[in-house]
């Protein structure tokens, strides 16, 4: 089968492609795991010896935790609970607090990121919701596969279970997809006269097994679908954002085609018309597998993507508490030769960005508040009891949405992509990784397809499936990738950047390092459109299984289980601005471990630099900088409010998440609440 023209859409973070077994046996100078190797990782607080963070894509929390109630009986807010739905999926008693809103002429002039409500009028009827980018016959190309090809899949996707390879083969929509828009999906029940608010992925042919539509989440649409405004403030959600214009965004800011959309070459981009607003249900069977995560572990219903937008900027977040800008190569912030962000409307158009059409508006000047778009979010931030600092240095050109990275996955600098500005320049900027270098503690980041990326970037005419699966690894997902000191080094490369098949062998043959980053391949992330979350559930119950079954370490182990970022879809829970780049909605976190067995559920306010924070306090270290977002104290909060912090600026640091007293550990022997 040739695989040569499996396409990526980067501007939506999609990612189409395949993984490979048979890689193992390529000699491209990254080392296997050693058996007889010995981690010598220091002292920790805690009975954990072995973080790993598994890093899925793009839903919130309420898209797949809407009608989720623990067997705990711990609280859970959710669409269910707020009697946004019933159980059934079907609109419950408070469904109005969902509902969704478009612009009303007259129509701004420059870029805004709320609006008042003699601006908007609600839609008496969602927008149809799209295929937008999901497979079907008229691809020509996987996903999915055939059927024929089955006995093939297991060499080529080595992260599932043999049981659960003909996933890889199910689940297409069965429609053709034209550059004739709309392409509704029709699948869905009542797709053309769905209430405004929230619906349920559901229909006659519309299984949980399923490829479904893509929606678009970049920095600025964010800002302006959360729709946040001092005067929206109520003690419960003093932010004060409303997450009103989610369908009328993805509708409006664009509308050019896209000379790098899936499936179909210049197919025009829809955005997902009411996509956003779409959820699953647990109740009647889907995402089966976390379900039983959180009834069995600990999960959190309070934790966020990091950042507005997309899938780059918040795996930088995740490794560096801070964001990247373009700069010499040497860590000098530089001006891009290209791609700097105009989200100011078009003349005579609603919301038509003037520079984002192509999905190329990812460098913001967010110091200068002349720039465009710059001046909205700051002025809402100092209107903010707490007063969050944008974070933006004067002359600094900040990623704000996806940019690849600048290195390739061999290590080579991408002169040509940065040129181009396509690519931003190495970075300085400090990482986790080189943190726990300092201290002697073992770690590595395992991408999925990472050893065929490198096979197939010194081999780019290679038809071979086993090759071509190289383009389902996530360049910008790998936040080393960004930085000097870790890819930068052909070292450092070597010890730290490996497959996710060596992570697999790792669990196996007891040799996992102390912090373990597992990022899936463009297949099995669970991403919208490129992949199917039953996917990513495989592929997480296979890392399960093996940990479980290694009993001796997953008695020392915790399973961080979470989504890059919400993906652009609706989540109803509270949003605390941190600063110009975030925070976003929520996204689920699930807590594996023996030291969090029993259901419960936290409500602490958290986002992917708690995961930084459990780190560094369970290894007692400090954060990264002085501008991280690691210095941030743990929240406090009134009790009958625990999802808002007290004391803004706050994050968590993922501790509330375990009982170590159960076993005779407290966690913390210096008191310190913060690291």
């Amino acid at each position: 089968m040739n695989l040569k023209n499996i396409a990526s859409h980067v501007g939506n973070g999609v990612r189409v492609g395949l993984a490979s077994l048979a890689l193992l046996q390529f000699s491209i100078g990254i080392p296997m795991a050693n058996a007889n190797q010995e981690h010598k990782d220091g002292d920790t607080r805690t009975p954990i010896k072995h973080v790993i963070v598994l890093i899925g894509e793009n839903r919130t929390f309420d898209h797949l935790f809407a009608t989720y109630v623990s067997p705990s009986g711990e609280h859970v807010k959710n669409l269910l609970s707020e009697g946004i739905i019933n159980a059934d999926g079907t609109p419950g008693p408070h469904f109005k607090h969902a509902q969704q809103f478009q612009a009303i002429a007259p129509f701004k002039t420059s870029y805004y990121s709320s609006l008042d409500s003699h601006e908007k009028a609600p839609y008496s009827i969602l927008p149809e919701p799209t295929l937008n980018f999901s497979p079907s016959p008229a691809t020509g190309e996987p996903p999915p596969f055939p059927a024929a090809f089955l006995p093939d899949l297991g060499a080529i996707e080595p992260s599932l279970e043999t049981a659960d390879l003909p996933l890889l083969t199910t689940g297409a929509s069965g429609a053709a997809q034209t550059a004739e828009l709309p392409d509704f999906d029709s699948r869905i029940q009542n797709f053309s006269s769905l209430p405004n608010g929230p619906f349920p992925l559901k229909g006659a042919t519309l299984p949980y097994d399923s490829y479904t539509g893509d929606t678009t989440h970049r920095l600025y649409e964010m800002w302006q679908q959360s729709d946040c405004n001092i005067r929206n403030a109520t003690r419960e959600n003093p932010s004060g954002c409303l997450n009103d214009l989610y369908p009328f965004v993805i509708t409006s800011y664009t509308s050019e085609p896209d000379p790098n959309s899936f499936p179909i070459a210049n197919q025009v981009d829809d955005n997902g018309g009411g996509n956003s607003m779409a959820f699953y249900n647990m109740q009647a069977g889907d995402v089966p597998f976390l379900k039983s995560l959180a009834d069995e572990y600990s999960m959190s219903d309070n934790y966020h993507q990091a950042t507005m937008g997309g899938t780059g900027q918040n795996h930088v977040m995740l490794g560096s508490g801070d964001s990247v800008f373009w700069s010499d190569g040497k860590g000098n912030a530089t001006t891009p030769p290209s791609h700097i962000a105009n989200p100011n409307p078009l003349p005579g158009s609603n919301n038509q960005y003037a520079v984002d059409i192509n999905f190329d508006g990812n460098f913001t000047e967010c110091a200068d508040s002349t720039q465009p778009g710059v001046d909205p979010i700051r002025d809402y931030l100092a209107t903010l009891p707490y007063h969050p600092k944008p974070n933006c240095e004067k002359s600094h050109y900040y990623m704000v949405n996806n940019d690849n990275p600048g290195f390739l996955p061999d290590g080579t600098v991408d002169t040509k992509g940065i040129a181009g500005g396509g690519s931003i320049p190495p970075s300085n900027v400090r990482t986790i990784g080189e943190a726990l270098n300092e201290k002697g503690i073992s770690w590595a980041y395992y991408g999925g397809a990472y050893n065929a990326a490198v096979a197939l970037q010194h081999d780019p005419t290679s038809t071979d499936p086993t090759v071509q699966i190289g383009r389902a690894y996530c360049n910008i997902c790998n936040f080393e990738s960004y930085t000097n000191a870790i890819m930068g080094d052909p070292a450092q490369r070597a010890a730290h950047i490996k497959d996710a098949t060596d992570f697999f062998a790792a669990v196996d043959n007891g040799t996992l390092p102390a912090v373990s980053f597992v990022k899936p391949d463009g297949l099995l992330d669970g991403h919208p459109a490129s992949s199917k979350f039953d996917l990513f559930e495989a592929m997480a119950k296979k890392i399960v299984d093996h940990l479980t079954a290694n009993k001796e370490l997953f008695a020392s182990t915790v399973l961080f289980i979470t989504l890059d970022e919400g993906g652009g879809f609706y989540d109803s829970g509270y949003i605390q601005p941190l600063d110009f780049f975030g925070d976003g909605p929520r996204i689920p976190m699930i807590v594996v471990s023996p030291f969090s067995l029993g259901g419960h559920i936290s409500h602490t306010y958290n986002d992917h630099v708690s995961i930084l924070k459990f780190i560094e306090r369970n290894w007692k270290l400090k954060p990264l900088t002085d501008r991280s977002r690691d210095n941030f104290p743990n929240p406090r909060v009134d009790d009958d409010n625990p999802y808002v912090p007290l004391n803004s600026p706050a994050i968590g640091d993922l501790f509330d998440l375990f009982d170590f007293g159960r076993h005779g550990h407290d966690g913390d022997h210096d008191g310190d609440d913060n690291h």
